[in-house]
């Protein structure tokens, strides 16, 4: 049986991107540029593994659209990367930077492994053979890779060197999310998450409900939602349920956060410390004012959605909702703030660090955070205005706003 979730997030991609152009008044040539990237690339990277074998690993890097700039986006370490995946996400990136008005276009990048069965020695020779691999069409004015699922500041470390090497000269613009002595940014790492808090006090204002002492379910305890949790509860909010790839944990009353985050291990898993859980699926329909989608896509489906208590869903995860189940969500009166927008909080950031890279001067963490605010505000005012505007969900005004600077700089430049 084909259901939504069985289509391929590219194909629903694509049909979001066509209905945003129409409402901007593009032809069909516009969307023939921009339904697919512009340049995609498949590499095959050997590695001698510990025990002597040779293992070949494959890769892509996607550039989805460079009018408006070079593009930008992370690099996925996961078993289940793939050319479609890779895709829709540096489409998604393109969305991204449109939204928050950057001088980007879309990428994303990504191997095809495991890490968590890797050693420390196996995944810097594999970071730094996908370096080599795409090392002509990227670099600080081509295309600027990042952090993104089971990557780090330290698999971005080994990048950069390897680049700077194949360079010959030390270029840190070249990728973002760094560590800070390599010419990282304060506040990189929290700032996914932060971009999520942001925006979630924004619709939270705009549906009266006050952060401090709402109850919020986290599904997902990784990086972002790990620090979500943290700033949520910092800011006086009940963080009633999160979960990790083992279940979930859910109090009415809320969760010991501090705990959680003390005994959380590398990949956001806690849960198992705990014998009575509940699973993912159980999680998402559990009474809540919030519910922050934090870990992989198709969570919320047609399937479930009717059975979503919360009044408010923000995507900090990529392609959590379907179009079925945003369509149910919305007719039900539940306010979506969608991916494209509530996780943009991590490549704005990594504009940030690109700028001081470039500049060679860094900011404190309180103005990272005073601008990132600044941006992530108004590109929420400027969705939800054209959502009422134009009487669309809060994701299709979303695509309509980040595709109008694409459509103009794609304009401009006379390829269409």
């Amino acid at each position: 049986m084909i259901t939504e979730e069985n289509i391929d997030v590219l194909t629903r991609t694509q049909h979001i991107v066509r209905q945003a152009l129409d409402h901007l008044g593009c032809d069909a040539s516009m969307y023939e540029l921009l339904k697919e990237p512009m340049r995609l690339l498949t590499v095959r990277i050997p590695i001698k593994m510990d025990d002597g074998s040779v293992r070949v690993f494959k890769g892509f890097r996607s550039q989805h659209n460079d009018a408006v700039g070079p593009t930008k986006g992370g690099v996925r370490f996961h078993p289940q990367v793939s050319e479609e995946e890779v895709k829709a996400l540096s489409m998604w990136m393109s969305i991204k930077c449109g939204i928050a008005g950057l001088p980007y276009g879309g990428g994303k990048g990504g191997i095809q492994c495991d890490p968590r069965l890797m050693s420390t020695r196996e995944l810097e020779l594999l970071s730094r053979g996908y370096v080599r691999a795409i090392s002509q069409l990227v670099g600080p004015a081509k295309d600027i890779p990042a952090p993104d699922v089971f990557t780090n500041s330290q698999i971005m470390a080994w990048m950069m060197d390897e680049y700077s090497q194949i360079r010959e000269f030390d270029s840190p613009g070249f990728i973002t999310g760094k560590p800070l002595v390599l010419g990282g940014s304060q506040g990189r790492e929290s700032s996914t998450a932060l971009g999520v808090t942001i925006v979630l006090k924004e619709a939270a204002k705009v549906r009266g409900i006050a952060v401090a002492g709402s109850r919020i379910i986290i599904q997902g305890f990784g990086n972002a939602g790990s620090f979500l949790a943290k700033f949520l509860h910092d800011a006086g909010a009940k963080v009633v349920g999160i979960s990790d790839s083992f279940g979930a944990l859910y109090h009415s009353e809320g969760l010991d956060i501090p705990y959680l985050l003390a005994h959380k291990d590398a990949y956001g898993t806690v849960t198992n410390l705990f014998p009575d859980r509940l699973t993912n699926e159980q999680l998402l329909i559990q009474d809540c004012d919030i519910l922050v989608p934090a870990a992989i896509e198709n969570q919320i489906t047609e399937s479930n959605a009717g059975r979503i208590r919360a009044k408010i869903v923000v995507e900090a995860a990529n392609g959590p909702t379907t179009q079925l189940a945003t369509q149910i969500l919305d007719n039900r009166g539940v306010m979506i703030v969608p991916d494209v927008l509530a996780s943009a909080g991590g490549v704005v950031v990594s504009y940030f660090e690109w700028v001081q890279n470039n500049q060679g001067y860094y900011w404190p963490e309180t103005e990272v955070q005073e601008k990132l605010e600044k941006i992530l505000v108004a590109a929420f005012c400027k969705v939800l205005h054209t959502a009422r505007n134009q009487n669309v969900d809060m994701r299709l005004a979303a695509y309509i706003v980040g595709l109008q600077r694409i459509v103009e700089a794609v304009k401009w430049r006379g390829w269409v």
